[in-house]
């Protein structure tokens, strides 16, 4: 199963353009001084002062993962990851083995670009 193309827009443009240069962006919340999850547009100690983006290491681990069977396609595994920084980010897992996938499992975060859409997070193994 491949993903799915993603469009940008005015509120994700900065973390396209990050992603296509192979950076992950997490939103940032000054007020808090805490990572904001990926899809946060408002800082919710701060709801009047937005939040900025910030570079993340894009190491991190799996907390829990699905295996989605393929019927002529391999089964693809979707996860979702809690980055180092504290936020969690819902990814598909590559070049990973479904069967050796435990939580804990370190990965880091890269990026694939499908045909016609935005570069999107994926996890890897941690090299």
């Amino acid at each position: 199963m491949t993903v799915a193309p993603i469009k940008r827009d005015e509120e994700s443009a900065e973390f396209f353009d990050a992603a296509a240069q192979g950076v992950l962006l997490l939103r940032w919340s000054a007020a808090s001084g805490r990572y904001l999850p990926p899809a946060a547009v408002i800082d919710p100690v701060a709801p009047t002062s937005p939040p900025t983006w910030r570079p993340a290491s894009g190491l991190g681990e799996i907390v829990t993962w699905t295996v989605i069977p393929g019927r002529d396609a391999p089964a693809t595994v979707v996860a979702i990851v809690e980055l180092e920084e504290g936020p969690w980010i819902t990814v598909q897992v590559q070049d990973l083995d479904p069967a050796g996938l435990r939580a804990g499992h370190p990965v880091r975060i890269g990026f694939e670009t499908p045909e016609d859409g935005e570069a999107v997070p994926i996890a890897l193994p941690r090299a």
